[in-house]
Order: C-alpha cells, then sequence, then structure tokens
C-alpha cells in the first residue's frame, strides 16, 4: 500500500519527534473497518507500529476534533483509548488530513469482556468535570459520521436534544426529500411533545459521552481488554451511548447487568427512551446513506408518542 507522499513525510516528522530519532516508514498495510476514511497498519525502520488514516477530502477540522475527543476520553483512564501521536493536513488532495496513532491490535473478547466493558463505561459517564465546563454539549463543534455536529453548551438536557441533535437532522433530511409523507408528519408531532416526553431525562446531570458507540468504535485488544476509537464526545446523559450500542445488534454479555449495578438504568430508558436516542443516529443514517433509515425513524416516533 502507497501512502499519498505528503502524510508519509509529515507522519515520519511526527514519529521523529515521538520518538526522538529519526524514523522511516517501512511499510504500510490496510486496515479494513472504517468507511470514509483510508487507513493503515504502518511499520518503521525501528520495528515499531502505528496506526494511521487520512483523507484528501474532509473538513481542516475532522481529524482535530477526533484527537480532541480521543483525549477527552482517555483522560478518566475508565477505558483504554489509543494513544495520538500527530495529526495535521487540510483535508485536501495536495495535502490530505490525516491522524497517527498508538497500533492496538485487536484480540478475542474474554468470558467478562462485556462485565468489564460495561464498569468502564459506567466509570466514564460519572467521571468528574467532564470536559471543564458545565451543562450539555461541548467546547468544539465535531462530526457524527462525515456530518458536522454542534455542540453549543445548552442548560437543559431536553433543549439540547431538540437543538443540536433531532432537529438539525430532521432539517437536512427533509431538505433532501425525506419524511414528506403524511406519516413523517409524526417527527414534527414528537419534536412538538420533546419537553413532555423528556421531563424527567437527564436528572441524573450530564455525562462525558462517546458518542457514536457502535460495535465498530469498541474492540478487545489482544489482553481481551476493551478498547474505546472514533469518538464523537460531548456532554450528554449515558443512556445515549447504550441506545447506540443496541441500534444495530445487541449488548455484549453481561454489560448490562454491570453498568445497572454502577449507574442503574431507569424503566424508561426501556419504555421510550432507547427509542428516543436512537431516532437521532437513524436520522443520521438517512442523511448518510439515503431511504432505507426512513421506516426505521418513523416508527420509532410512533413507539415514542404511543407512551404519551
Amino acid at each position: 500500500m502507497t501512502l499519498p507522499p505528503p502524510v508519509a513525510s509529515s507522519v515520519e516528522a511526527a514519529l521523529e519527534q515521538h520518538l526522538g530519532r529519526p524514523s522511516t516508514i517501512e511499510s504500510a498495510s490496510p486496515v479494513g473497518g472504517g468507511c470514509i476514511n483510508p487507513s493503515a497498519k504502518v511499520a518503521t525502520d525501528t520495528g515499531d507500529t502505528f496506526f494511521l488514516k487520512w483523507n484528501p477530502s474532509s473538513s481542516p477540522d475532522m481529524f482535530h476534533a477526533e484527537v480532541d475527543g480521543l483525549q477527552a476520553l482517555g483522560k478518566p483512564r475508565a477505558l483504554r483509548v489509543p494513544e495520538v501521536i500527530g495529526a495535521g493536513g487540510s483535508g485536501t488532495r495536495e495535502n490530505p488530513g490525516w491522524l497517527l496513532m498508538e497500533f492496538i491490535p485487536q484480540g478475542r473478547p474474554g468470558p467478562d469482556y462485556g462485565r468489564r466493558l460495561g464498569l468502564g463505561l459506567a466509570a466514564l459517564h460519572s467521571a468528574v468535570d467532564p470536559g471543564g465546563e458545565t451543562g450539555y454539549g461541548w467546547g468544539r463543534d465535531n462530526f457524527i459520521g462525515s456530518l458536522d455536529q454542534a455542540n453549543d453548551p445548552r442548560d437543559a438536557w431536553p433543549t439540547f436534544w431538540h437543538d443540536l441533535r433531532l432537529e438539525p437532522q430532521l432539517r437536512m433530511a427533509r431538505d433532501r426529500g425525506h419524511f414528506r409523507g403524511r406519516r413523517g408528519q409524526v417527527l414534527e408531532e414528537l419534536l412538538s411533545r420533546l419537553d413532555e416526553v423528556m421531563a424527567t431525562a437527564g436528572e441524573g446531570g450530564p455525562a462525558l459521552l462517546h458518542g457514536d458507540l457502535w460495535s465498530g468504535n469498541y474492540y478487545p485488544d489482544s489482553e481481551g481488554d476493551p478498547v474505546l476509537i472514533d469518538p464523537a464526545v460531548y456532554r450528554g446523559i449515558g443512556e445515549v451511548d447504550l441506545a447506540m450500542m443496541e441500534l444495530f445488534g445487541s449488548f455484549p454479555r453481561g454489560l448490562w447487568e454491570a453498568y445497572h449495578d454502577k449507574r442503574g438504568i431507569p424503566p424508561e430508558y426501556d419504555a421510550f427512551r432507547r427509542d428516543l436516542y436512537q431516532l437521532y443516529y437513524l436520522l443520521v443514517h438517512v442523511n448518510l446513506f439515503g431511504g432505507g433509515y426512513v421506516g426505521g425513524s418513523i416508527s420509532a416516533a410512533e413507539r415514542i408518542l404511543r407512551q404519551f
């Protein structure tokens, strides 16, 4: 695999600064799993290996936002997060954006993998002073997939979820021609009643979220310890991460019990909040991948409103 020359030279400079000695890239092997950025396992002449991804047409802020997210997740030391080595580029063909990190090989989950992930996630969500600010949101905007994710802080969780999550994605989807039919009006009804639906949400206060915790963004390392990657962090409610984990699959065995024992999961999560928080990600998928997710979005909104 051949790296873009501007990326290769910038990475070698970053490695020299990180290692304290000149370092030359000997090889780059493709790493699968991502759908936005090319990625590779990079081996150097010193025998060290690193994980590299790049993009010739990304926002200049994309990888810097990811660095911010990885560092925020790593600060509480609740779960393992790759160390960032360097990032740069402007997201153009002449100067692609890039991100270089510690390479953490994927291993096999042990019998207590789910429990350890649940305990670590509960510790992450319980971290004191997540981001050094108050309210719901984050100190900078970032990305959900390749879409912009605004994080302007709000004091009230229902206001944040309406203004910064559901409404922008629904507006974008309608601008792209989705939800035009009569049945799609249920989404406007839900938004109009969101204060009622979320009247008791957020009682535990803000938690540091991964923000995009589908099954491709966590995995066991060679020792079986959980690893988090590709965050979209902000201060929100821990149930959001749980809902995303369940959207396209199920929890690893033991996670629910371990998390529940440490932080508790209110009955409203099963009743309707799972749907409420998954709805954001369903709308994101409508805007990223098209109409195949429209029906699921409408069904989620209908199930929520049936509870009210």
